[in-house]
């Protein structure tokens, strides 16, 4: 019964969707007639010019010292390249070149050779476009200096002076051989000393790849961006607008049936959509490959290699689609019109197109960290498989993963849904990032909407910004992807004027909050180790990625490592994560939701499959901690120690060997490992027991309000 009733809302969603012109244009239209009139518009374009410039009749000025031997070679470039009669210059003196056949290439421009002495101002000649190039030559020291004068601003001028700088240096060339002649050498070996060819070992169907590999998933993700952008808005803040949501609630319908529904109807289009944009841009890929005349003598394109691709393709489709409409669909719920949802849905589409760039980057590759990025996976595997490296570990991980996060925006997207406050339109959960400073009120928290924009934002910068600092500068490049963790959400909560210390959590709190901290983090750092271990072994080339990376930083002073690596985490971090993000979500959701929202998106921020758990299992334990004491300074304290230890190991591992000569095993037998988290539990013990006994007022009363599992 439910799955018809999902059907039959489905197929209503997608009449009205398909009422609306802008969403048939963006599907149709646009693949099926826009690209190949651009094509086709690109192409004529090319023919107009490269018609043009061959039909011109260059004039150039030569003004240099020597024998005529340069203005011969010029002259015998006409000559050679268009066979025709060069035409007389009005007032001056021409050379001509005898009529002759045309050249293989058959260009047909001419040059004529302009009389110096009829050119009293070069640079107004020049300005005037009364001739295209001049060039001038003087003995100095021994030798001819040419200088070319052109104007870069002008066509015809650019051209000649390409065709100027063709002729020296045939001329250099010619110049060169006859002296080695006169001192009695052989040619060929004075100037060929060595012999060399390329081997180009890729096959055809790399070639095509390569180039497809960058362009293919850009446009994919630009289709289906635009696929589902305007049945997300239409079936969300459209139907708000127009007042039908209320009316499809009286039906005999549930709240997550109804979010299916829509949900399928807009993913549907968006594969739609994503499907004819890539038949298309495939077909005119194809007949490009054919006119460029790529093949050679050897190989021959297959279509049929491309097959395994294809299919991948088709499952990426599949899978980004669902994340996209998921993702877009609870960006729109927020708004309260068409115009607000179009506002809310452009930082979004910025973001998403930021991060499709990734397949124009070079040597990036698809590593399980990366598998696991939205967006930046998808373009990675589909550049892979058209230059068929396949690797089916990633592309589990890439499909999974992107339907794991359409799922939880599902599961996001029912709790908007369940909200009467967000589902009518109050606009307390909307952006007022976007919202008239002047409008709004000082105090409280950031929305959950604008928590969310400040993630994206910050994720994308670290990605390419943050990226490009560690690679350039070290240890400084990660104390500067630092300040962005930091200033990002600071610039957003100063800009919609919230209470800075109800944000960032600046209360003060008991010496047994802090105790407490100390306590857990002594046992958190032993049972994650166990746990560590069991994950290296399991994905021991992540491992070796990370390890590789710790180590770089290390190199430098103890005291400078800790304060980069230690200290401005423990600072900058803890504002963001257990600060904005962790006090924006427990005012929307239960406590433990909103801890667990927070662990995750921490695990997620270090952007390694291997630290992904343990570093969600710290983050959970920190929020805790941060929550029990109703402040951010133990959970800043705990951060920093549980990363200080870390630098310490691997800054000074004979001292810390002599104290933990378990860490430095390089196999753990099994009592050592129960060793480990026999020590952990206990010391994680005794910390949840002093922060039970340290419950402040404020605490008890947020208990009551929200409810903690």
């Amino acid at each position: 019964m439910s799955a018809k009733i999902i059907k039959t809302l489905v197929k209503k969603e997608m009449l009205d969707v398909l009422r609306d012109k802008k969403t048939v244009i963006m599907m149709l239209v646009i693949p099926v007639i826009l690209y190949p009139l651009i094509f086709i518009g690109a192409m004529q374009v090319v023919a107009m010019i490269s018609s043009s410039m061959e039909a011109q009749n260059y004039r150039i000025v030569v003004d240099a010292e020597d024998d005529g031997a340069f203005s011969r070679m010029l002259a015998e470039k006409g000559q050679k390249d268009d066979g025709s009669k060069v035409p007389e210059a009005a007032g001056g003196r021409t050379e001509e070149s005898n009529a002759g056949e045309e050249d293989a290439d058959g260009e047909t421009y001419t040059i004529t050779l302009v009389d110096a002495g009829s050119i009293t101002d070069y640079e107004r000649a020049l300005n005037d476009e009364e001739i295209d190039v001049y060039v001038s030559g003087a003995m100095q020291n021994g030798k001819m200096q040419y200088d070319i004068y052109y104007l870069s601003s002008a066509t015809n001028s650019s051209y000649a002076r390409n065709i100027v700088l063709d002729v020296f240096d045939e001329f250099k060339e010619e110049l060169t051989e006859e002296r080695i002649r006169a001192a009695g050498l052989d040619v060929h070996e004075i100037l060929e000393p060595v012999l060399y060819e390329n081997k180009d070992t890729a096959s055809s169907e790399q070639s095509l790849g390569s180039i497809m590999g960058a362009v293919l998933p850009f446009m994919l993700i630009i289709s289906l961006m635009m696929g589902t952008m305007y049945p997300a808005i239409d079936t969300t803040a459209g139907e708000r607008e127009r007042g039908t949501l209320e009316t499809i609630l009286t039906l005999p319908v549930t709240s997550r049936q109804l979010i299916i529904s829509k949900f399928l109807t807009v993913a549907l289009i968006g594969i739609i959509s994503a499907l004819l944009n890539i038949f298309s841009m495939g077909g005119l890929a194809f007949y490009m490959y054919r006119i460029m005349d790529m093949q050679t003598e050897t190989q021959s394109f297959e279509i049929a290699k491309f097959l395994p691709a294809i299919l991948v393709c088709m499952l990426v489709i599949f899978a980004f689609s669902l994340f996209v409409s998921a993702v877009t669909m609870c960006v729109t719920s927020f708004a309260k019109s068409y115009k607000e949802a179009n506002n809310y849905i452009t930082p979004l589409m910025l973001v998403i197109m930021l991060t499709g760039y990734i397949g124009f980057i070079p040597n990036i590759e698809l590593t399980q960290t990366m598998a696991m990025i939205p967006v930046a996976n998808i373009c990675l595997l589909i550049k892979n498989m058209l230059i068929f490296k396949i690797d089916y570990a990633a592309i589990a991980v890439v499909l999974l993963s992107n339907v794991a996060y359409a799922v939880l925006a599902i599961l996001f997207l029912s709790r908007i849904y369940d909200s009467e406050t967000i589902l009518f339109g109050d606009g307390k959960g909307g952006m007022q990032l976007f919202e008239r400073r002047s409008n709004l009120q000082k105090g409280g928290v950031p929305t959950v909407s604008d928590v969310w924009f400040v993630v994206a934002l910050t994720i994308v910068l670290i990605l390419y910004a943050g990226s490009m600092l560690q690679l350039k500068f070290g240890l400084a490049g990660v104390f500067g992807t630092q300040l962005i963790i930091l200033f990002i959400p600071l610039l957003v909560v100063i800009y919609t004027k919230r209470d800075l210390c109800l944000t960032y959590g600046f209360r003060k709190t008991g010496i047994k909050n802090f105790l407490g901290g100390i306590f857990l983090i002594a046992g958190f750092i032993p049972i994650n180790l166990v746990i560590s271990i069991g994950l290296i072994s399991l994905f021991p080339d992540s491992a070796e990625n990370v390890v590789t990376v710790f180590d770089e930083l290390m190199g430098g002073n103890l005291l400078s490592v800790l304060f980069v690596i230690a200290l401005a985490p423990a600072v900058c971090e803890e504002m963001m994560f257990r600060g904005v993000i962790f006090h924006a979500m427990k005012e929307k959701y239960r406590i433990s939701t909103a801890i667990g929202i927070v662990a995750v998106l921490f695990g997620i921020y270090h952007m390694s499959l291997v630290k992904l758990i343990p570093t969600g299992l710290l983050g959970f334990v920190i929020c805790y901690v941060a929550y029990r004491a109703d402040s951010i300074y133990p959970a800043m304290l705990m951060h920093f120690l549980n990363n200080a230890f870390s630098v310490l190991i691997s800054c000074c591992p004979e001292k810390m060997e002599s104290v933990f000569p378990v860490l430095y095993q390089e196999t753990l037998q099994v009592s050592d490992i129960l060793l480990l988290l026999v020590i952990g539990l206990i010391f994680a013990g005794i910390g949840w027991a002093i922060l039970r006994k340290s419950e402040n007022k404020e605490h008890i009363e947020n208990k009551m309000q929200k409810g903690i599992e």
